[in-house]
């Protein structure tokens, strides 16, 4: 996720829980919701498959999300765990299936309800 600072530069914002995620934007793609499920739970967010069961979830539970394309940036340089946002959106980005795509999600209350009750 990305913010502007004062002098208008673009700031690489830190993995950010649901509910700073939810502060901060209304709509958010599901690899960064991914991310802050997965902060919630204490669990680690690098496995392809693990994401691939979220998102399974969700549309299984018909929560209403729109296809994105999936892009992070060359300078997107943020690591977790040694881990990239970007490496993992290229490795997604390399299978078609619909449950490795990246979807815009609205971060209202009975989303985030759904969203919180996913578990591996």
């Amino acid at each position: 996720m990305w913010f502007k600072n004062e002098t208008g530069r673009f700031l690489i914002a830190k993995n950010m829980s649901l509910e700073e995620l939810r502060k901060k934007v209304i709509y958010q793609n599901s690899i960064e919701i991914w991310i802050g499920v997965c902060k919630e739970k204490n669990i680690g967010w690098h496995q392809i498959e693990n994401y691939k069961k979220f998102i399974a979830y969700l549309l299984k539970n018909n929560l209403k999300m729109t296809r994105i394309s999936i892009c992070f940036d060359e300078s997107d340089n943020s690591f977790d765990g040694g881990k990239s946002k970007k490496g993992f959106a290229n490795a997604l980005a390399g299978s078609k299936d619909e449950d490795s795509a990246c979807y815009t999600i609205k971060l209202n209350d009975v989303n985030i309800e759904l969203i919180r009750k996913f578990s591996l």
